[in-house]
């Protein structure tokens, strides 16, 4: 069975396993995007069972780890092993919890010069819970999200989400037909200035496509999505 889906030229999605978040069950994805050297970049990676990294070993070498956010953290450590050389990537929270890792420089306003200009990224910050960094992948016009947006369909919520789960998911608006971040998480961001500026800078990209890591991605239309998926900012 084939783990990775292709997207467009040189970008690929991989679902991963199920994971428990507190009591409620959280999908996983990665992104995968090859970079004009034939390295891989590898964002918010998933479980690493041989299957996947059969499929990653025929598409390159992982040269660049991901954690978008302290909570993207878990799987980190199991494909530095794997990928001795692979530089390890993420916002100050996130070197900050895993102080085990050795991290590049945090990521924060711009892409590293390492990613070959592929990317362009806006910090979200103004929280004490979470700061994130959004990622844009310009050649696929992609806009990559892990937990500023939440699309979760009523498939996925009626199988793995009790009756009073799936209330909170209205009450948050992670569901589809708002794709909101969680609503314990908006209530944090006691300074929204960051925040409006990190929204502008996302809608001025015009993404047309849509990638999170919890919910259904969006195909097309990737710019009127994040426009109500961010308008409690």
């Amino acid at each position: 069975m084939t783990i990775l889906t292709r997207l467009d030229d040189n970008i690929w999605t991989a679902e991963g396993n199920i994971v428990d978040f507190y009591g409620f069950a959280y999908p996983t994805r990665s992104v995968i995007v090859r970079l004009p050297n034939q390295k891989l970049w590898i964002w918010s990676p998933i479980t690493l069972g041989p299957e996947l990294k059969a499929e990653i070993d025929a598409l390159g070498s992982p040269a660049h780890l991901v954690s978008p956010n302290k909570i993207h953290h878990l799987f980190l450590p199991d494909w530095k092993n794997s990928y001795p050389d692979a530089q390890l990537w993420g916002p100050h929270t996130t070197i900050k919890k895993r102080n085990d890792l050795m991290f590049a420089a945090p990521l924060e306003h711009d892409a590293p010069p390492q990613w070959q200009n592929q990317f362009e990224q806006a910090w979200f910050f103004g929280s004490p819970f979470l700061e994130e960094i959004v990622f844009f992948h310009r050649p696929s016009r992609t806009a990559i999200l892990a937990d500023m947006s939440e699309n979760f369909s009523e498939t996925f919520l009626a199988k793995h989400w009790s009756g009073w789960q799936r209330w909170i998911a209205r009450l948050w608006g992670i569901v589809e037909g708002k794709g909101y971040a969680p609503l314990e998480l908006r209530l944090t961001y006691f300074n929204r200035k960051p925040a409006r500026a990190a929204r502008d800078k996302i809608l001025g990209w015009h993404p047309q496509r849509v990638i999170m890591a919890h919910g259904r991605w969006q195909a097309q239309n990737g710019e009127q999505f994040l426009k109500k998926a961010f308008e409690w900012i």
